[in-house]
């Protein structure tokens, strides 16, 4: 998964290019811009940090040529100030809008993975358990939105993202349109299309009033393209396209996918009705049908409790296992601080933290609270005894931070695999620290063939991060030089603080031993992750 990508795509689609100059390595306000992402006909985007939190953003900045038009920023900041309203885990969320020194700029979250026209391009159509749980979630946060009315109006499946954890988040909000305090403030200003053609509604179309019915629409028509691979309609220009979403009907997805419970189907139709009046008339009335073709399709899973009492209320995670327990893992962690250490333009940190890490792991507090810890207990009893879940055996696994406890997480569940994963890479810590280099190999090892096994590339970029930091201890150069090469086209994925520490220190022990042309290609990766403090 490409990390550019991403967030290239949150930025509006462009009539044509925007030369601006590139504004990497300036600070706005509280904001490290750190490189560019990608270009729109409204903003550039940029990967940043935000230096008081320390935590990776994304920043847009406004075109110059916009940003002198008073009536637009107006109109542009309280639309996008509306949009920061929007608190819901299935929303890429606004942190801030401000100005500096002219720059007029929003940032945002920052998502890691993948948009999901670019997820369908390289996987194909979604599968009906895939499709249930990405409709849920985007219904979810429309309904969110529709209850602060707010209109997206260009839901597609580039402005969807997906997550390595696997959430599906919603972009570009900062866009819509705001209806709640009676104005309609259109950003319609300086050429700007808003909607993309191929999922626009006919009212949308045709330029008359917009609800969150519109939305719904082209909700309808993202789910289509995901589900029958094309998108219901398609022409040779923007004006064919467009006079087919006011008059033609799409072809049945039923002979596309004749696997599809034809409830799905229908569902899929009832969004794309031309009349408003025949769609659904919520989010929240979709999400209805969903969870009952969930509960006649899809028995085997629970049905996310977040959506039980409201549509929109909290985080709508996906509804299989290993999302539940992401979520729940997040609740448990939340006092976990894995931020990175103080930078230095020499490489001394990196051995001590290292060192750190090999023999008891990085000790992380937050103020007020006890540090979780995944020290190794001495004299912990060989028999660990069955917990009720496997979720709960993994917690006290945790708790008790025993190479024993971690084993017994495949034990007694043999038929759990992710969380037999999550034990497995906590056991690779211990023999780190230990120094019991070999039987880490060999974990990390079989973490690749669990991570090739499930396509899970931020698992696969642990395991081979991992393998490379450890064959370096073992002073297997050549072996971990290969590796290194398996590892740059996933670099994205690793997400792990600890490992990407253990693997800046051994790329800086291969270059010493093996040369600098061994790395070299590493150079800008490291120095995005790691800036040089100032002298």
């Amino acid at each position: 998964m490409s990390d550019n990508a991403d967030q290239a795509d949150q930025a509006d689609q462009p009539p044509r290019p925007n030369h601006s100059a590139d504004l990497s390595g300036r600070r706005l306000g509280d904001f490290q811009l750190l490189r560019r992402l990608g270009r729109g006909a409204m903003a550039e985007v940029y990967l940043a940090e935000q230096t008081t939190l320390r935590r990776r953003v994304a920043v847009k900045v406004l075109r110059a040529e916009l940003a002198g038009d008073q009536t637009y920023l107006r109109r542009f900041e309280r639309e996008a100030q509306a949009a920061a309203s929007l608190v819901h885990g299935n929303i890429v969320q606004i942190y801030e809008v401000g100005e500096h020194e002219g720059v007029h700029y929003i940032a945002q979250e920052y998502v890691q993975g993948e948009n999901l026209a670019q997820w369908v391009r390289r996987h194909g159509a979604l599968d009906l358990r895939q499709a249930v749980s990405l409709m849920r979630q985007v219904a979810a946060a429309l309904a969110r939105a529709a209850e602060q009315g707010v209109v997206h109006r260009d839901v597609k499946p580039e402005n969807i993202m997906l997550t390595y954890s696997g959430e599906v988040k919603v972009a570009d909000f900062g866009l819509a349109r705001v209806t709640r305090t009676g104005e309609t403030s259109e950003l319609t200003q300086a050429g700007i299309t808003m909607g993309t053609p191929l999922y626009m509604s006919p009212e949308q179309v045709e330029g008359k009033p917009l609800d969150p019915r519109s939305d719904i629409y082209s909700l309808g028509a993202t789910c289509y393209h995901i589900l029958a691979g094309s998108p219901p309609f398609q022409g040779e220009t923007v004006l064919g396209v467009a006079m087919q979403h006011i008059k033609t009907p799409p072809e049945p997805l039923e002979n596309h996918r004749r696997d599809l419970p034809p409830a799905l189907c229908r569902m899929v139709h009832r969004m794309l009705a031309k009349d408003p009046q025949n769609r659904y008339q919520s989010a929240g009335e979709l999400l209805g049908d969903l969870r009952r073709l969930h509960a006649e399709h899809l028995a085997d899973e629970q049905w996310p409790e977040e959506l039980a009492a409201s549509p929109s209320a909290g985080p709508a995670l996906a509804s299989d296992s290993r999302q539940q327990a992401t979520l729940k893992l997040g609740r448990l962690m939340e006092t976990v601080s894995l931020e990175r250490p103080a930078r230095s333009r020499r490489w001394a940190w990196a051995l001590g933290l290292f060192g750190a890490f090999v023999l008891g792991g990085v000790v992380a507090y937050v103020a007020g609270r006890e540090p979780f810890l995944l020290a190794e207990a001495e004299g912990a009893s060989p028999g660990v005894p069955r917990a009720a879940t496997a979720l709960e055996q993994y917690l006290d696994a945790c708790r008790i931070g025993t190479e024993d406890a971690f084993e017994a997480v495949a034990v007694h569940f043999p038929d759990k695999p992710y969380y037999i994963q999550l034990a497995d890479q906590q056991l690779a810590r211990i023999y780190l620290r230990r120094g019991d280099y070999p039987r880490a190999l060999e974990k990390f090892k079989s973490l690749e063939r669990a991570a090739k096994n499930q396509s899970d590339k931020p698992l696969l970029a642990y395991a081979l991060a991992g393998q490379y930091g450890t064959l370096t201890l073992l002073d297997r150069h050549g072996e971990s030089d290969a590796v290194l090469n398996r590892l740059w086209p996933i670099r994205a994925g690793l997400d792990d603080a600890q490992m990407r520490s253990m693997l800046r220190y051994a790329l800086e022990k291969n270059r010493s031993e093996l040369g600098p042309q061994s790395t070299r290609q590493w150079g800008d990766w490291l120095a995005e992750q790691f800036e040089p403090e100032p002298d």
